[in-house]
């Protein structure tokens, strides 16, 4: 999981055929290293057809989602179990590296109350099982936190360390977002620090979900850090540009965040790279 990569939602949400034949040649025309995909619906991926189009375009993936409500591991652990263990063939099917997302809830899960002892005994119980799985596939699985208005559950890199360690599956990482560090942690630093035991993959997204460079994200800060602590992992461009009504929905993006994908992927994407460069990342 090094390199450079972009979430395939700047192409598509729904990973079908048709979604894999239009994103994977066009990842691979803007010379990425990896595609994260979205898997938010096993029924529809020909793995297959993924796994080859992947091969052709000597692209690498991993693949990341969310829990369906019927499946929160706070509530329901052996369907969060399952539903993740499906995911994790589907992704192995493809070649990919790695599950890894809001693998422990939903994006939306919120109580009204702060997470309960008993809520984080049945989230490590369906992450132990998961990760478990995925090792067996030779996979590696991620944990990503995200903004409290997404979840009450796991915020900031710190949490999910110790999520990660309450687990002791040695297959598990920390995947952050800048996008909900520059809300949750005090400053992106300190939650890059807090998370390098286990960091493994960041996604680099900008405060308002559009064109990275374009907003509040202290971009200096996060890649000199990533510097510092020697990160070799994957850097993931992530921007929100088409959502389908219930992926907005858990995201709460109501408005277009960016005019058109040419001002994120011709503006955002150089932005990126030439920090990451500047940082000695890739």
């Amino acid at each position: 999981m090094e390199g450079f990569g972009v979430h395939t939602s700047m192409w598509t949400m729904h990973w079908d055929r048709a979604g894999a034949e239009r994103t994977i040649p066009a990842a691979a025309a803007y010379k990425m290293d990896f595609i994260e995909i979205a898997l938010l619906n096993t029924a529809i991926v020909d793995a297959g057809h993924t796994r080859t189009l992947l091969e052709k375009h000597t692209m690498r993936a991993i693949c990341s989602l969310g829990l369906p409500k019927a499946n929160w591991a706070s509530v329901n652990p052996d369907g969060a179990a399952a539903h993740l263990i499906d995911a994790i063939d589907t992704a192995a099917a493809m070649g990919a590296e790695a599950l890894t997302g809001v693998t422990y809830g939903g994006i939306g899960e919120r109580t009204g109350l702060p997470p309960s002892a008993a809520e984080y005994d049945n989230i490590a119980r369906a992450l132990e099982a998961a990760a478990r799985h995925a090792k067996s596939k030779g996979m590696l699985f991620g944990i990503e936190p995200v903004n409290r208005y997404e979840t009450h559950l796991i915020n900031t890199g710190a949490q999910a360390k110790w999520m990660i360690e309450k687990v002791g599956v040695d297959n598990m990482f920390i995947h952050l977002d800048t996008y909900h560090m520059n809300i949750e942690e005090k400053g992106a630093g300190n939650g890059i620090l807090d998370a390098r035991d286990h960091l493994r993959y960041i996604h680099l997204s900008e405060s308002d979900r559009g064109t990275p460079g374009w907003g509040t994200c202290d971009w200096d800060e996060i890649f000199a850090t990533l510097a510092a602590i020697g990160f070799r992992g994957g850097l993931a461009m992530e921007s929100f540009i088409n959502m389908p009504p219930e992926v907005g929905y858990g995201l709460a993006v109501w408005r277009p965040v960016a005019r058109d994908f040419g001002e994120v992927m011709d503006n955002g994407l150089p932005f990126l790279r030439g920090k990451a460069r500047q940082y000695r990342l890739i």
